[in-house]
């Protein structure tokens, strides 16, 4: 009798234990169109490593594209929305090319209105402002003389310095080592794009070519 009833009281838990199992939710990941994952992948030819983009860490609103675009400025402008963080390459027939952009905290929210591209440089060096190396001594200090090229630079693989009534601004719109923070306001720096869009847009625009800041 005893044995029956521990027999029924096992099975009774097995079943039981059978019912309340759940599954762990199988994950799908995002499938991303072979056309942005060539867009975002691994630069060739240059001089130092450009890696290619995790695009699941990043939203596709801040991904290249062409977009429908009103303005009364003319093609070959570049229009810098830094509350939206979206730069735009003025095209024809109201179209732009719209990147998604990071924004420093402080350098990057100084600037607003008309300025040129005064040079463009390929691989840049980089020096931090004296406001930067005054806020952070330990992390800029080191850095005052200036950081050769390469992967490790702030400014990225290319950058555009901008100029008004023929002096640098100090403004600078160029690549970065953080280029999961697209999108977001960043603790220093001024506007920074993926590496492989500020390629792209450094092969479109001319030195000369007008830029507008919207602050």
């Amino acid at each position: 009798m005893i044995s029956r009833r521990l027999f029924l009281l096992g099975a009774s838990a097995a079943v039981l234990s059978a019912c309340s199992t759940t599954r762990q939710p199988v994950v799908q990941e995002p499938v991303i169109d072979p056309y942005y994952q060539r867009m975002y992948g691994p630069v060739a030819g240059e001089p130092y490593m450009v890696a290619g983009m995790d695009l699941r860490r990043v939203d596709p609103k801040w991904w290249r594209q062409e977009v429908e675009y009103f303005t009364t400025e003319r093609p070959g402008t570049l229009v810098v929305d830094t509350p939206a963080h979206y730069l735009y390459l003025v095209m024809e027939n109201n179209r732009a090319l719209r990147y998604g952009i990071g924004v420093g905290k402080d350098e990057a929210l100084v600037f607003r209105g008309d300025a040129t591209i005064g040079r463009k440089a390929a691989w840049p060096r980089w020096t931090p402002t004296q406001s930067m190396i005054a806020r952070e001594p330990d992390r800029y200090g080191p850095y005052a003389g200036g950081m050769g090229p390469g992967p490790e630079n702030p400014l990225g693989p290319r950058a555009l310095y901008l100029y008004k009534g023929g002096r640098d601004t100090l403004f600078r719109i160029h690549g970065t080592t953080e280029p999961y923070t697209i999108g977001t306001n960043v603790s220093s720096g001024c506007i920074r794009l993926m590496n492989q869009d500020i390629i792209d847009l450094y092969s479109r625009v001319p030195v000369g070519a007008r830029v507008t800041v919207i602050n």
